[in-house]
């Protein structure tokens, strides 16, 4: 059994345990919150008792033996390495860390400790995505791969109102890229590895942060096209394109149907049968690592969060998206 804490009592959060009770290995037994009132709220609505308003606390509690992080992007590499200075495993949601420079710092915390840290990416752990991955070889040559994920903030009409919620405040790292972008970009690197090239435009807007933007993306023999957005919405799905055929994938950020289709007109669907609570894969993930005594994932690697994140680093620099977060580094 291993014993989680949360730190976060937000929407995922609760998706996260939903998810992750089914599991017969998992046991939530520690809540951290800012307030003592939110924490106790969050923990009676699960059973949980353990409830913490300070992180050092949790940290050395030995109520846990883990940590699912859920707080706002700028406080994860803080939380991640003050759990890991204390034996704890970390599952720390996406994006992993403001910029490469926490990522490299949580990654050296996790091995100095010999603790596991994993991106909570869930796309690449998914049965779809790895049907991607099984039958990417039949679309022949790659010769693109274009992934789109625009969905219209419900934080935003609060925003063209004159209200900053976190999703749109610079100070906690956020932004359309940070959080939409990722899912684009992460399935990439796991397929395809680091990029040659990079270019990247947006729409910043006045608090700071990006409301959308587009990356072209270099490889020796095939591009990346990238779309993310918090501003609009898009019915596009994503798609790779091969020499015999392309692979066309709903949803990049939670693969639910998955076809390809060749060139002579035939259409193969190659969808697996998944779990409707997708955040269920991620968490065995992280368990079997811990369990067999591996301190990274294989997908979600610490090479493929690196690189992620060194694109998105790019990528900011090239829009002028500069946070909190890099400066004080």
């Amino acid at each position: 059994m291993i014993r989680f804490g949360v730190i976060g009592t937000n929407r995922i959060t609760e998706e996260f345990i939903k998810a992750a009770q089914g599991l017969e290995d998992f046991s939530l037994t520690a809540v951290y919150s800012r307030t003592e009132e939110r924490a106790e709220e969050f923990g009676s609505k699960y059973g949980v008792s353990n409830i913490f308003t300070d992180i050092e606390s949790m940290a050395r509690s030995e109520e846990l033996d883990a940590v699912y992080i859920a707080s706002p992007n700028s406080l994860h590499a803080q939380h991640a390495i003050i759990c890991m200075n204390h034996g704890k495993h970390v599952l720390c949601e996406k994006p992993i860390a403001s910029n490469t420079k926490e990522l490299q710092e949580m990654i050296k915390a996790a091995q100095t400790n010999k603790v596991v840290l994993m991106e909570a990416l869930k796309s690449t752990l998914l049965p779809n995505y790895r049907a991607i991955q099984e039958h990417i070889y039949k679309i022949g040559k790659v010769r693109r791969y274009f992934a789109s994920y625009c969905q219209y903030s419900s934080r935003y009409d609060a925003y063209k109102e004159g209200t900053v919620l976190n999703a749109f405040n610079p100070v906690f790292s956020n932004g359309s890229l940070m959080d939409l972008g990722v899912y684009c970009i992460y399935p990439m690197v796991v397929l395809f590895g680091r990029p040659d090239l990079i270019k990247a435009t947006g729409v910043k807007l006045d608090s700071g942060v990006d409301g959308e933007g587009s990356l072209l993306l270099k490889y020796a023999e095939m591009d990346a096209v990238i779309m993310y957005s918090k501003i609009t919405n898009s019915s596009l799905p994503s798609e790779i394109q091969g020499e015999n055929g392309s692979m066309v994938i709903d949803k990049i950020n939670t693969p639910e149907k998955v076809e390809i289709r060749y060139r002579n007109g035939s259409i193969e669907e190659i969808t697996k049968p998944q779990d409707s609570k997708t955040m269920v894969y991620e968490v065995k993930e992280f368990i079997e690592l811990i369990h067999n005594g591996r301190l990274e994932s294989l997908t979600n690697s610490f090479a493929n969060s690196l690189i992620a994140m060194e694109i998105m680093d790019e990528a900011r620099k090239q829009i002028g998206l500069v946070y909190p977060a890099d400066t004080d580094n």
